[in-house]
């Protein structure tokens, strides 16, 4: 028997005024892996993760998560759904105001019962797994880029979702950063095993951690493949996209 997708996103239309952005995208996410999804600026690839989380609402199609329906049962549905998910935004969206700790505990806070004691211990424990040990009282002004970034992921990951979404995770790092927040997404997928979706223009850094990779292009999913075969893809507009070069049927703009 096929395995059923955790994630299907069934034929999705969505429009910003006379901007048409998806025009019946339509792809499957499998439990566990990690999907990176690629294609130019502009295409609307953190457009595709809002509608992922429910942040934003198809004009018509479906995203099924685990078979239901996201926008079937109303708001206290969709936030249930949303347990399910943690994100790292571009920025990391930390509170400048608030130290390390008080930016990690935050979702605790908010979503569970535990005690303070047990907060702070989830909190340690999460800085742990991100290489950021004593951090805490620290602010994110205090902190150097890379480092905001893993706290940012430290925070996505604190509630133990079964699914990650990174909007372009390495924005404004250099190399070695990126390299370093790339091995940190697959260090941590592996440890707990949830299925993560990295939108990336990380070209071709990011195929050494994709399980997959899907470009979006004039609306629909151009192409999806396993990394390896993705590179070897006979299609001219991906070769293109994935050499950056200008001749081609990708038309600068």
């Amino acid at each position: 028997m096929a395995e059923i997708p955790l994630i299907q996103v069934r034929g999705l239309y969505k429009r910003f005024g006379r901007q048409e952005v998806f025009k019946g995208l339509s792809l499957d996410i499998m439990r566990g892996e990690i999907l990176a999804v690629v294609g130019r600026s502009g295409t609307g690839k953190s457009v595709f993760l809002k509608h992922l989380i429910g942040l934003l609402r198809p004009d018509r199609g479906q995203i099924l998560v685990e078979g239901q329906d996201i926008h079937q049962g109303g708001s206290r549905h969709l936030a249930q759904v949303r347990e399910h998910f943690g994100m790292l935004f571009q920025g990391g969206a930390l509170f400048d105001s608030l130290t390390v700790e008080d930016n990690i505990a935050f979702p605790l806070r908010e979503k569970t019962r535990m005690s303070a004691d047990e907060i702070h211990v989830a909190v340690a424990e999460i800085l742990k797994d991100v290489g950021l040990e004593g951090v805490e009282g620290k602010f994110p002004d205090q902190l150097s880029g890379g480092m905001r970034k893993r706290v940012a992921l430290a925070r996505a990951l604190v509630l133990h979702p079964e699914i990650v979404l990174f909007d372009e995770p390495t924005t404004g790092l250099d190399p070695i950063l990126v390299q370093s927040i790339q091995h940190l997404i697959a260090d941590t997928q592996a440890h707990f095993h949830y299925t993560a979706v990295v939108v990336s223009h990380e070209i071709p850094k990011i195929f050494e951690i994709a399980t997959r990779v899907a470009m979006l292009h004039e609306g629909v999913i151009l192409e999806v493949d396993t990394a390896a075969r993705f590179q070897c893809s006979s299609n001219p507009a991906v070769q293109q996209f994935i050499a950056g070069r200008l001749e081609g049927p990708l038309t600068p703009t």
